[in-house]
């Protein structure tokens, strides 16, 4: 039985987690997360973990005070997460954090020398070529979680590297499939929080719905799979049921496919290189349906061309875009931009950088500071 710690178990995907960690009957041994001391609090009694963290100070004091009858470690701040991300008695580490804020913690259970579950995109996004040189160096392996990438995975067993063509992510399409750009200029944070397939946290959400969130993927498949940016497309798929494919050069298609639920990959991540049972609902093909493939709407979703050019630019500018566009979301959820002025701050931040051709960690967090005050600035001067 895996003894597993989770990192963003308040957010999204760390409540799915442990709904899969309840059902296989696995172990928890730490769980992280941002500031949420209630949420933590029930997490901690309901799982007893041997340490939990909260990386905000105050959050993780209060949470203290809250867990005094336990015997369960309260951690604080970033070196708090980092050190349950790192906890000796981990099999397999889940980071599920949001944001860069998940790149410290990926690195640290790196070190670790701990197996990886990855649902921060970001970790690869801002810091592809580090995270994957110490992996390498430690002997790490690094499991994908996204949907997307779990699929291409699997799809991978089909065939051996040398024999892919080319990696295909899917994408839903969001809420504002075939919408224009003067659609798309009045758009609320309301409508664009609704995604018709998939149940995520507010930034992902409003990154799905831009595109940039399927630009993320681009980049974070690249680093996964070591396949060159030429290599990797994108299909809209509004049924959300194949979650990507591989092509092979001869001319074969492996695709992965089933009703959109995270619990899926989150469950093959934990149980990986085997499969458990599970009750989850499954595709039923002696009904009549329909899957359909669209190619992407560049033009009125610029953001996907944009994280497009930023990989094959390389360098600290994946760190530049992630922190603009971390900041831009945060804008528009607060009304204070519009929705189209996400992508064109992300692009403006791109452009006006210095560009690092082998950032180090530090390096990473100075272009994400400096991009998230570029576009403070531009905002305020607007």
């Amino acid at each position: 039985m895996k003894t597993v710690s989770i990192i963003g178990s308040t957010g999204s995907i760390g409540v799915q987690a442990l709904d899969v960690v309840r059902e296989l009957g696995l172990s928890v041994c730490a769980l992280a997360a941002g500031r949420d001391v209630k949420s933590m609090e029930k997490q901690a009694r309901a799982f007893a973990p041997q340490c939990v963290a909260l990386a905000d100070e105050q959050a993780a004091a209060n949470l203290k005070c809250a867990l005094a009858d336990t015997p369960i470690r309260v951690l604080a701040g970033q070196d708090g997460v980092c050190e349950a991300a790192s906890f000796a008695a981990a099999d397999i580490v889940l980071n599920a954090a949001v944001g860069i804020a998940g790149l410290r913690p990926t690195l640290a259970a790196i070190e670790a020398g701990k197996t990886l579950a990855l649902a921060n995109k970001e970790s690869l996004v801002c810091g592809g070529a580090l995270v994957t040189e110490r992996a390498r160096c430690n002997g790490v392996d690094i499991l994908p979680v996204d949907s997307e990438h779990s699929a291409i995975f699997q799809a991978l067993c089909c065939g051996r590297k040398t024999e892919v063509e080319r990696l295909i992510l899917t994408a839903s399409g969001g809420p504002f499939f075939g919408k224009t750009e003067s659609e798309l200029r009045g758009v609320t944070p309301e409508q664009a929080l609704r995604h018709p397939s998939w149940d995520m946290g507010a930034k992902i959400t409003i990154d799905s719905s831009t595109m940039m969130n399927k630009g993320f993927e681009v980049m974070e498949a690249h680093w996964l799979f070591g396949v060159p940016a030429g290599k990797i497309d994108v299909a809209v798929h509004r049924e959300s049921i194949v979650h990507s494919m591989v092509e092979f050069c001869d001319g074969t298609v492996a695709a992965i496919c089933s009703p959109p639920d995270m619990r899926l990959p989150i469950q093959l991540a934990f149980t990986w290189p085997e499969r458990q049972p599970s009750a989850r609902k499954r595709i039923d093909f002696t009904k009549p349906m329909s899957w359909t493939f669209y190619p992407p709407d560049r033009e009125n979703f610029p953001a996907l061309a944009l994280c497009e050019e930023v990989l094959r630019r390389g360098g600290n500018l994946g760190a530049v875009l992630n922190g603009a566009n971390e900041e831009a979301v945060a804008l528009f959820l607060q009304k204070r931009i519009g929705y189209c002025d996400i992508a064109r701050l992300a692009r403006a931040a791109t452009e006006a950088a210095a560009w690092m051709e082998k950032p180090q960690l530090e390096d990473i967090l100075e272009s994400d500071r400096w991009a998230r005050a570029f576009v403070r600035a531009a905002v305020q001067c607007g």
